[in-house]
């Protein structure tokens, strides 16, 4: 499900995936095939860790590039799960022939 919030998106960024919707900064967004597919990628590293472990190991995994870096932007696109994404958004098939835990080979 789509939810559109320019409250609940981070500054920076056009959408965030929140186990079960994707919520994106503007309407306007929906029709972002490749941003879309970058956020149904998260949905389903979400599910396939239960959805709260997804989020334990994210933010764990930040803190420690983060640490590592000094450089938010950088921890962030460091993130396997955001690597996974980002590497495969432009890609609208990858969900189709994606293996499970598929963010393992990002880390």
């Amino acid at each position: 499900m789509i939810l559109i919030s320019k409250y609940i998106v981070p500054k920076g960024y056009t959408g965030i995936a929140l186990f079960p919707f994707l919520i994106l900064k503007s309407k306007k967004l929906i029709t972002d095939d490749v941003l879309l597919n970058h956020e149904k990628i998260h949905l389903r590293q979400q599910l396939e860790l239960l959805v709260i472990p997804f989020y334990a190991i994210y933010v764990l995994e930040f803190v420690i590039r983060f640490y590592k870096t000094k450089n938010w932007h950088g921890a962030y696109r460091a993130i396997s799960f955001e690597k996974e994404a980002y590497t495969n958004e432009a890609n609208l098939y990858y969900l189709k022939k994606r293996r499970i835990w598929g963010f393992i080979n990002y880390f």
